[in-house]
């Protein structure tokens, strides 16, 4: 956890809303939610589960930081 000032903490608020709130964002959230729904549905174990938008397939929220251990420069 971070620790910042009142000031710090309410800008990085809304700088957060803000990149939530892209239609990019948005529209990888909607289908996370679609996907999740379905595949709950479905009888799948999603415990500690995130859906990657570029493998298109659920995996550890562990395995799906920093484009599988390469690093986001390059992506």
């Amino acid at each position: 956890m971070q620790k910042l000032s009142a000031t710090g903490r309410r800008t990085k608020l809304a700088r957060d809303l803000a990149a939530a709130k892209t239609p990019n964002r948005r529209k990888k959230k909607a289908e996370n939610q679609r996907l999740r729904r379905a595949a709950k549905k479905a009888g799948v174990t999603l415990k500690g589960k995130d859906y990657d938008h570029k493998e298109k397939k659920f995996k550890s929220v562990k395995a799906n930081r920093g484009n599988d251990g390469k690093g986001t420069k390059n992506e």
